[in-house]
């Protein structure tokens, strides 16, 4: 039996204005799965990683990581140290002058010398080959750029778990690419949220779907040849050709 790590039971939130957006949602995530997320927008999905996190509360309902039940905000500085989040938006995540320092500021808030902080920044910048990425200045990088110098600053973190929300949301192929490699050589488990079909065929062996504020997977997925993944009705969609985008 494998870890578990995630356990959400009957979880349910919602805004202040009562719409529920999540209604008895249970989800069960363990040590080596590698899970996609894919529903329409206004589903939830950045709600249920949210609430992984501790960035906001249930209303109803019970969560466990790690063993452990998550309620308080103390409860989750642990959980933060071993789950690496990254956001939407990337400008979410960045906030330091440059690259170096923003990869850094992890490491230090783990308590780590400003000496080690740096070589773990450096050493990560290497690793995800944006050495040279050491001394730019945060503001000034292209969309793409911060995407990547985002998922440096969680992975300096040394995370077990990812949880990654659209990471390959408006980049090019290339970096779509540098970031489906980055991940194959990861020995983690992870979350990804996207709506891109070939990104989550290459990278997941399991897919999960959202409605009515419940979630659940669908065993029966399929890889075509094109690494397109078919729902099979769980998640509807057209099927295009020749220069026609898919849906």
């Amino acid at each position: 039996m494998t870890e578990s790590i995630i356990q959400l039971e009957n979880v349910t939130f919602a805004f202040p204005d009562n719409k529920a957006v999540l209604d008895g949602l249970n989800l069960s995530f363990h040590s080596g799965d590698r899970a996609g997320l894919i529903a329409p927008n206004g589903s939830g999905k950045t709600t249920l990683f949210h609430l992984i996190m501790g960035l906001i509360k249930p209303s109803s309902g019970t969560i466990r990581i790690f063993g452990r039940t998550v309620h308080e905000e103390k409860d989750f500085i642990t959980v933060r140290r071993r789950i690496g989040l990254l956001f939407q938006d990337s400008d979410d995540q960045l906030f330091s002058p440059t690259v170096l320092e923003d990869v850094a500021f992890g490491p230090l808030n783990l308590g780590k010398s400003k000496k080690e902080a740096v070589a773990i920044a450096e050493a990560t910048l290497s690793s995800l080959n944006l050495g040279d990425f050491r001394d730019r200045i945060t503001f000034k990088l292209s969309g793409g750029e911060k995407r990547l110098v985002a998922l440096a600053t969680i992975m300096a973190m040394q995370p077990e778990v990812l949880l990654l929300d659209e990471p390959t949301t408006g980049l090019d192929i290339d970096t779509q690419q540098q970031i489906v490699e980055i991940l194959t050589g990861l020995d983690i488990s992870y979350i990804l949220i996207s709506h891109n079909m070939d990104f989550l065929a290459r990278l997941t062996t399991t897919i999960y779907t959202m409605m009515n504020g419940k979630i659940r997977v669908d065993e029966t997925a399929q890889l075509h040849p094109h690494y397109h993944l078919h729902q099979h009705g769980a998640y509807p969609h057209q099927h295009k050709h020749d220069h026609e985008q898919e849906l």
